[in-house]
């Protein structure tokens, strides 16, 4: 009875061998660093969000883009679509100032706005996908090394019953019982892993959808090298030239 009321936890640990608490070790290490991920990557994407949002407003809502470029300069890009903004307006005035003096400035001015923005995208993509690796082999190895622990830990338990010749009920569940905890442990430290995985995926898929979206936009705007406020200034242009053909 009394052997009954020591079992748990702290008698697995106690009773396991080296290969038993590494793995263990190893188990808590995978879950320090998926929480740290998962933490580190959920306050950057909250406060990511409330910055794009702030410049979506402001950028949508200005007159030019002078007044965009100087509200960067201001406050910096702080978030990727005024990480966006800013590459690809000082992609635009570079290009015009130097031209093609380089060979990954060759072609129109265009051309390198667009070379520009894929890799202000690609920067982002990478950036945004930092940890998903972690998580992602955490999520898939955590109850394989649980499993590993409760397979090793009821071999031992057998090997230990077997020398001591006593094979009743109550000495072979409890000993088994422990070993299971392994599996637990690994099942508890992969489910957070998998489910941080799976939000973060999907979070950065939304994200990076709406700053595609916004590069096509930015990429005309730029195209055009006008002030927003002044999309009215190509039709009044043409009028003095039929003037002075007549």
């Amino acid at each position: 009875m009394n052997d009954t009321a020591n079992l748990g936890f702290g008698h697995f640990i106690a009773q396991s061998d080296v290969v038993g608490k590494t793995l263990l070790a190893i188990l808590l290490l995978m879950s320090v660093a998926s929480w740290s991920i998962i933490v580190a990557r959920g306050i950057a994407l909250l406060v990511s969000k409330r910055r794009s949002e702030r410049f979506l407003n402001f950028f949508w809502n200005a007159s030019s883009l002078e007044a965009v470029s100087s509200e960067i300069a201001t406050h910096g890009a702080r978030d990727p679509f005024s990480h966006l903004a800013s590459h690809a307006m000082h992609a635009r005035q570079h290009h015009a100032r130097y031209g093609a003096a380089k060979l990954e400035e060759a072609g129109t001015a265009g051309d390198f706005v667009t070379r520009t923005i894929k890799k202000v995208l690609d920067e982002e993509t990478t950036r945004l996908e930092n940890g998903l690796a972690a998580l992602a082999t955490v999520g898939a190895t955590a109850p394989f090394v649980g499993l590993f622990g409760t397979v090793w830990g009821v071999y031992h338990a057998l090997v230990a019953i077997g020398m001591s010749g006593s094979g009743t009920l109550d000495k072979v569940a409890g000993p088994v019982g422990e070993a299971l905890i392994m599996t637990g442990v690994g099942l508890a430290v992969a489910i957070p892993a998998v489910m941080a995985y799976n939000w973060l995926t999907r979070t950065n898929r939304v994200v990076l959808s709406r700053l595609d979206a916004f590069a096509y936009e930015m990429h005309t705007f730029v195209a055009m090298g006008q002030p927003l406020a002044a999309s009215d200034a190509p039709t009044a242009q043409p009028l003095p030239l039929k003037t002075a053909h007549a």
